[in-house]
């Protein structure tokens, strides 16, 4: 494993991905709310807050907007993803490479992995030869793990969670992209699973500003090393202030009340 905490996108061994693949992911319904979020160059500016400590973005993104940026934001070049449009089996294109990403200044790659699909086997060895690529770079590699397929029933229950943590721990992942399962408890067994991957909570759809916090605190409380968020971010019409929470939580450790005051 790489040291995670020599990396870039750690702060003092902790972690907030800001995540914004969601144009290609998800497409326009997830800008609607705010629509200033459609120009990638409005998210970038949020991304420069002192909490984020990366920015997953797709190739095109990172192409366009992160020179302008690459003095304030550390790039998290998500390596695949396919568009909602797809509606198969899930799977997941690559869209650039390790190479490419790391010419372009990428400081860690994320991946993306359905285990449960029917296209597993083949994500799984397209990451292996992401994963070993990225080693040559010193790159940290950061698997979004999803389970996810037509013959999976409970995507976030207590073991589903845990079995995606070990997955990513068993395939090379310095960090594990999961589910929050629902519970401190549950968490700290998907933790306990990933053993020296380190394990950051999905964001998901957004929330309230205290029921969000309240899952970040139990994700921190249980061990995991931060968060890697999107929606729940800049979907806010204030992003900087709930970034204040965030950033209270993830590395003041604080409770959730003491985070509220701040926005």
């Amino acid at each position: 494993m790489r040291p995670f905490e020599d990396s870039p996108i750690s702060r003092d061994g902790k972690v907030l991905i800001l995540a914004y693949d969601h144009g290609l992911e998800h497409g326009p319904v997830d800008f609607r709310e705010v629509p200033e979020t459609m120009d990638p160059g409005n998210v970038w500016d949020i991304a420069t807050h002192d909490a984020v400590s990366a920015m997953a973005v797709q190739k095109g993104i990172a192409e366009a907007y992160y020179p302008s940026y690459e003095d304030d934001v550390n790039l998290l070049a998500k390596l695949n993803g396919t568009s909602n449009l797809w509606m198969g089996e899930p799977d997941s294109a690559v869209n650039w490479s390790v190479d490419y990403a790391a010419e372009l200044g990428a400081d860690a790659i994320g991946f993306t992995l359905y285990g449960g699909s029917n296209h597993e086997i083949e994500m799984a060895e397209e990451f292996r030869r992401a994963q070993e690529a990225a080693r040559d770079y010193d790159l940290p590699v950061v698997m979004w793990s999803y389970p996810r397929g037509q013959g999976l029933k409970d995507d976030t229950s207590p073991e589903t969670i845990a079995y995606a943590a070990r997955q990513a721990l068993e395939l090379g992942a310095d960090v594990a992209k999961v589910k929050y399962p629902g519970s401190t408890e549950a968490m700290s067994f998907a933790v306990d699973m990933a053993g020296p991957t380190d394990v950051v909570m999905s964001g998901g759809s957004k929330t309230s500003d205290r029921d969000f916090l309240e899952s970040v605190k139990g994700a921190v409380d249980a061990g995991a090393k931060g968060l890697a968020v999107g929606r729940n971010v800049w979907q806010r019409e204030e992003p900087e202030p709930f970034l204040d929470a965030l950033e209270a939580v993830i590395y003041e450790e604080t409770s959730v009340d003491e985070a509220l005051d701040r926005i």
